[in-house]
């Protein structure tokens, strides 16, 4: 399988001296066994001679079904606090609490989103944590939680400021720096850790080679398979650096076999990618090999069909052709399989919310997340198992997928997280500079030709306009610090003509004018902004602050820069340009075509100016 992934590949009596000196360093009050609020005393650690699949198999033993099924579920839960109602839970699974979800269900994991209002503040996050985590010890099987989160970085970061931010994916691809890379997935990973999340549905190993994809983009590294398969690699390097000492993550690489080549978003519905075996093998399979030989923790399937690969009509997650035959002979990956969300159209078009789950066990997989219907999901597989559908042989071998993930990231030992701690871990000083140090070298300089960057002379009048409220604020705040007296006008997403009108007589009255676009290859408002802020003569900059594909649609527009992000950092990097603090160190990594040659490239891979 590649290097080393867990320290049951070590001997015996290393291991258990290493857990007897885990279990010595933790606090009495942060280990399994010390007693909770409520329900009977947990189980105390695995003994220190004990490897994982010794564990697994002694657990399984004492196991009922209903709570091996458990341990193939992950749901979400309503609330900031595991013990506090909340009526959405009332309404989705019959009970008040987040804890009583827990205990219900006799979960494998919980997933943290933002519209589930599990994020409020770093200590709150791990108070919740701590919560849930309890409720597992002190009910069923008595297993910890696996608790997890998209925290992606850039468009996709569920726990924000003041936790660290990252640039995300495609920016790093640009960077081309897989030490930053793993950098920051590893200062990711201790903050996630800091506040109870175990494990982070990252990083994105979809290698986007369609300009048009709706849903991957910038979360992908690159559109280049030997790119993205080496910043997926440190990435997963990265995150599960330490994740048995308790220190890391779990990584979970997605979406297999690869949703790169989409233009339809399977939250909404069901896309068909075309791949034959042979491109898949080129184009798709690379950052996938690399996170097993990485000995990523688990991998997440898509809600794509992929007829050329197999035939039966069925989305990958339901595919024993896909799961089983590729992913796990083919690639031979021996970790935990999870299904993406089975709330997303991509998958529920054809079958039941009980079918669904069943199906998706039936084809490989091994938790099953955020099923539409928990009850019906839940009882289905139960049902399944009981009239011989599923046999029992087939549900442990998941379970111990399971319950040896859990073991190898030390989950078992440190479940508990110190709640006082948590602001010595999470968006420190040296994480936050970490952080600017490594978007200060993903900023692509696209096209530069009236010479306008780096500026010669500080401008007085600035304009900051374009997409993002928030985004331009911010922006204009940094340009601010460094002298000018700034103005911001905010034209959004599809600016009218009203809107534009405003912002060319604006820029009329400015020295300067940055313009920031999202998406203007979709959106022909955004591409007349710019190119009637091109037309007033004054200088004016560019900036794509998500696809660069942008920079090929305005043909007017001189000078573009692409920052692949809208976080604070990145306009703090885009700042650092404009004024020649730094120089642009970023290349494409993606092609980016020309709209009016199909087939050619206007901007090819690896291009990037500097000075």
């Amino acid at each position: 399988m590649g290097k080393e992934r867990s320290p049951s590949r070590r001997t015996a009596t290393a291991l258990a001296a290493l857990v007897t000196a885990l279990c010595a360093a933790v606090p009495a009050s942060a280990r399994p066994h010390v007693p909770v609020a409520a329900g009977p005393e947990p189980p105390p650690p695995p003994p220190a001679e004990q490897t994982e699949q010794d564990w697994a198999t002694t657990t399984l033993r004492q196991m009922s079904l209903p709570e091996k099924v458990g341990q193939l579920f992950v749901t979400y839960v309503h609330g900031t606090d595991a013990n506090a109602p909340h009526p959405e839970n009332r309404k989705e699974y019959g009970v008040d609490t987040p804890a009583e979800v827990v205990e219900r269900y006799h979960l494998g994991g919980v997933v943290y989103f933002n519209w589930s209002a599990n994020f409020s503040n770093p200590p709150q996050v791990a108070r919740l944590s701590n919560g849930l985590q309890r409720a597992a010890l002190a009910s069923g099987a008595r297993i910890p939680l696996l608790i997890s989160t998209d925290q992606e970085h850039g468009m996709i970061s569920r726990l924000g400021p003041p936790a660290t931010q990252f640039p995300g994916g495609m920016a790093l691809g640009a960077g081309r720096d897989t030490g930053a890379a793993e950098e920051a997935a590893r200062i990711a990973a201790a903050e996630l850790r800091a506040v109870g999340i175990n494990q982070n549905y990252a990083p994105v190993a979809d290698v986007n080679v369609n300009p048009a994809n709706p849903i991957i983009g910038i979360r992908s590294f690159s559109s280049d398979p030997t790119l993205a398969a080496d910043m997926v690699a440190a990435q997963v390097r990265g995150y599960q650096k330490g994740g048995w000492r308790g220190e890391g993550v779990a990584s979970t690489v997605k979406h297999f076999p690869g949703h790169g080549d989409t233009n339809v978003d399977s939250h909404t519905g069901l896309p068909v990618i075309e791949h034959d075996r042979e491109q898949w093998q080129q184009l798709d399979a690379p950052p996938f090999r690399a996170a097993i030989e990485q000995g990523v923790d688990m991998i997440m399937s898509a809600h794509i069909v992929v007829p050329k690969l197999d035939s039966s009509g069925e989305p990958a997650t339901l595919s024993p052709t896909v799961l089983t035959g590729m992913l796990r002979k083919e690639l031979g990956f021996h970790g935990v399989v999870i299904t993406d969300s089975l709330q997303m159209e991509g998958v529920r078009q054809r079958h039941s919310d009980a079918e669904i789950a069943v199906r998706a066990l039936l084809a490989g997989a091994d938790q099953l997340l955020m099923p539409q219907d928990m009850d019906a999901a839940y009882n289905g597989v139960l049902e399944a198992v009981r009239s011989g559908r599923i046999s029992e042989q087939r549900i442990d071998e998941s379970v111990r997928r399971v319950l040896e993930m859990k073991f190898r990231q030390g989950i078992l030992i440190r479940p508990i997280v110190d709640e006082s701690a948590v602001s010595r871990t999470v968006g420190t000083p040296e994480n936050l500079a970490a952080a600017q140090r490594i978007t200060d070298g993903t900023t692509t300089l696209i096209r530069n030709d009236d010479k306008i960057l780096p500026l010669r002379s500080r401008p007085n009048r600035v304009l900051v306009t374009g997409w993002g409220e928030t985004t331009t604020a911010t922006l204009a705040k940094r340009i601010s610090a460094r002298g000018p007296s700034v103005t911001t006008k905010t034209t959004g997403m599809k600016p009218d003509a009203s809107r534009i009108a405003e912002a060319v007589g604006a820029a009329k009255e400015h020295d300067l004018t940055v313009v920031l676009t999202n998406g203007a290859w979709n959106d022909p408002g955004q591409r007349d902004l710019v190119r009637q802020l091109a037309g007033t003569g004054k200088p004016v900059v560019t900036v794509a602050v998500r696809d660069a594909y942008d920079a090929a649609h305005v043909d007017e527009a001189h000078t573009w820069l692409a920052t692949y992000s809208y976080a604070p950092v990145a306009m703090e990097s885009l700042a650092k340009v404009v004024f020649g603090e730094i120089a642009p160190r970023g290349k494409l990594p993606v092609a980016i075509p020309d709209p009016g040659r199909p087939g050619v490239d206007r901007y090819p891979f690896g291009h990037g100016l500097g000075w």
